[in-house]
C-alpha cells in the first residue's frame, strides 16, 4: 500500500503544517471557552449558594439536599458533591471584591484554581501563582510543584529576582494527552466514565451550541 505522508524534504510539507496548525489553534481555543463557562458556572453556583446561606436562608443541611438533588437529576456529573459546592462558595466569596484577580482566575482550569486556593492563604501570593500559571500555562503536575517548593516565598527573599524553574519530572512532556487533562476540567459535559475522542468532541459542540444560542 503506497503511504501518502510526506515528509519535511516535500514541496507541500509548510503547506500542510500550515493547515495543521490551525487545527490545534482551533481545537486549543474550544477547549480553553469550554474550561472558562466551567468556571463561569462555578462562580455563579457559588455566588448564588453563599447570599443562600448568608441572608440565613440555607444551612448545611439544605446544602446536603442540593447536592443529592443534582446527583439524582444527572449521574455521571461530577464536582457537586457538597464539599465540592463548598469550594464553589469559598471560590467565589474569596476573589468577589478582587477587580484585578477576578477576571484571571476564569483563564486557569478548575484543578489549578483550588490547588492556588487551598495551598495559598494571603491575596498577593494567590495572585503572583495566579498569574504565574497563566504566564507559564502550568500544568496540575507543574503549578503543584512550584507551590511544594515554596516558590512564592524563595521569590520574595530574592528581592523579586527571577529564581530558575524547578525541573520536570522525567518523560512529563512524552505525554500530551495527560497534560491537557491538566489543564482543561470538562466535568459539565456530563460525560460517561469511559468516553472516545468522538464523544469528547460531539459533547464540546453541543455545550457550544447551547451557549451561543
Amino acid at each position: 500500500m503506497k503511504n501518502n505522508l510526506i515528509d519535511k524534504n516535500d514541496c507541500y510539507y509548510d503547506d500542510f503544517s500550515k493547515i495543521v496548525e490551525m487545527i490545534e489553534t482551533r481545537r486549543n481555543n474550544v477547549y480553553k471557552k469550554v474550561n472558562e463557562e466551567l468556571i463561569e458556572l462555578y462562580w455563579d453556583v457559588g455566588f448564588f449558594v453563599s447570599k443562600k446561606i448568608q441572608n440565613n436562608i440555607w444551612g448545611s443541611k439544605v446544602v446536603d439536599s442540593l447536592a443529592e438533588f443534582i446527583k439524582n437529576k444527572y449521574p455521571t456529573l461530577k464536582g457537586f458533591s457538597r464539599p465540592g459546592i463548598y469550594r464553589m462558595k469559598q471560590f467565589y466569596e474569596t476573589y468577589k471584591d478582587d477587580e484585578i484577580v477576578s477576571p484571571l482566575v476564569r483563564q486557569l482550569s478548575w484543578t489549578n484554581n483550588l490547588l492556588i486556593l487551598s495551598g495559598n492563604k494571603s491575596k498577593e501570593e494567590r495572585e503572583f501563582y495566579i498569574k504565574m500559571a497563566i504566564k507559564n500555562n502550568y500544568s496540575k503536575i507543574e503549578l503543584d510543584r512550584q507551590l511544594s517548593s515554596a516558590y512564592y516565598e524563595r521569590y520574595m527573599l530574592s528581592n523579586g529576582k527571577a529564581l530558575p524553574s524547578t525541573t520536570k519530572t522525567i518523560d512529563e512532556d512524552d505525554y500530551p494527552n495527560t497534560k491537557l487533562l491538566d489543564l482543561y476540567s470538562l466535568e459539565f459535559l456530563d460525560l460517561p466514565n469511559e468516553y472516545s475522542e468522538v464523544d469528547l468532541r460531539k459533547a464540546i459542540i453541543k455545550n457550544l451550541k447551547n451557549f451561543i444560542l
